[in-house]
């Protein structure tokens, strides 16, 4: 179980939340995080990378020069991989890099890595109403008085994203903004920080808990 102080706007402690987590044994957490992560990052390969063989290759189809009595090495295509312009031996192809991993893998992870992350974990009343417009200094400012530093990587969990908060984090380039019902273990354990509204918190323990 996680026990945090809850932040108002000024950063004053308001209240306090728990976050309880069913997550691996320890023996078995470092490998199920690490597989999963490998998993994440596969999939978000495109694996469109292509070179040609020597029949793809445009050209090629005369014989360069006769076999025998040139003192030349025998060569019968221009388009041989050990020529210039030729064709590629063992070359990448299109390829779906996608590592299965069960869903039950991918929730336990997910659940351990959120609770290796409890020292860094920020949560903070609901700020939606104070940005009638978007303003990234703001956003800024109200990061640094709930205790993030500069230059860190901070995951924003949200239960809906507002449109002038998405607005007001574009530009910051240490900042994700992601909800609270689509998280993934990568986002969570590179994150040096990970702030979240107490009603997101309540949404991962409702969507995350079992």
């Amino acid at each position: 179980m996680v026990n945090v102080v809850i932040k108002n706007w000024d950063g004053e402690e308001a209240g306090n939340a728990t976050l309880e987590l069913k997550v691996a044994k320890p023996e078995v957490a470092k490998s199920l995080v690490h597989r999963v992560v490998v998993s994440h990052l596969a999939g978000a390969r495109q694996g469109t990378a292509s070179a040609k063989t020597r029949a793809e290759v445009r050209g090629g189809g005369r014989k360069p020069w006769r076999q025998k009595g040139t003192g030349r090495a025998r060569a019968g295509s221009i388009r041989s991989p050990l020529w210039r312009g030729g064709g590629v031996i063992f070359g990448p192809k299109p390829r779906d890099y996608d590592l299965k991993v069960n869903r039950k893998e991918k929730r336990l992870a997910l659940r351990t890595a959120l609770d290796s992350q409890a020292e860094n974990l920020i949560v903070v009343e609901n700020f939606a109403e104070q940005f009638a417009k978007p303003k990234t200094k703001e956003l800024n400012a109200a990061f640094t008085r709930w205790g993030v530093e500069k230059d860190e990587k901070v995951l924003l969990i949200l239960t809906e994203i507002p449109e002038n908060i998405y607005l007001s984090g574009r530009n910051i380039e240490t900042l994700k903004i992601v909800r609270a019902d689509s998280l993934n273990v990568y986002d969570v354990i590179v994150a040096d920080r990970v702030v979240a509204t107490a009603e997101a918190l309540a949404k991962i323990q409702e969507v995350y808990g079992d």
